[in-house]
């Protein structure tokens, strides 16, 4: 069996994070290999429901979902989770998980500035907050700790979809992981 990995892609709202793990899963997936996207926002609906976005709720809601990818990928699963994660303290103890698990955990900061994130909001967050609609937004009116040593940064706004996805692949190929 093929080992498992995790690729946790964090960043703010509209960054790209999930785009380009749907881009890379579909390369993984030509190769024959076993992938698993973990969207933040199907986690949310089936996971996660009743969950808010206070602290303590969004730490709850990233443990589970690194729980989930631990194991998936403790199963010989390449596990893709394109979530916010806004705090390092709950990103870290996700780490942590997979490390006692022996477990692969490679963090990739998807680095998009948020001027560039709010002009391509992609879900239409950036408006609902400008118009007084939506408080809470990460980046804007509440915290996002960027990572301050991820495995690979990632500038969404210097370069296509599948350049991005590309230099995760090529992250997994140096570390022995694709």
């Amino acid at each position: 069996m093929t080992s498992g990995a995790t690729v946790w892609l964090t960043g703010l709202p509209s960054a790209g994070k999930t785009t380009i793990a749907r881009e890379l899963a579909d390369r993984l997936r030509a190769e024959g290999r076993r992938v698993e996207v973990l969207d933040g926002d199907e986690i949310r609906e089936f996971l996660s429901a009743g969950l808010g976005f206070g602290r303590a709720d969004r730490h709850t809601n990233v443990q589970r979902i690194g729980f989930l990818a631990e194991l998936l990928t403790r199963n010989g699963v390449l596990t893709l989770v394109p979530v916010i994660a806004p705090y390092a303290e709950s990103r870290e103890a996700v780490r942590v998980r997979h490390r006692k698990g022996g477990s692969p955990y490679l963090e990739v900061h998807v680095a998009t500035p948020l001027d560039v994130c709010s002009v391509r909001d992609v879900k239409g967050l950036y408006a609902k907050q400008a118009a007084g609609e939506l408080s809470g937004l990460t980046g804007v009116d509440d915290p996002y700790e960027a990572p301050e040593s991820p495995d690979l940064r990632i500038e969404s706004q210097h370069q296509t979809v599948q350049e991005s996805a590309a230099s995760v692949y090529a992250l997994l190929t140096e570390r022995g992981l694709a």
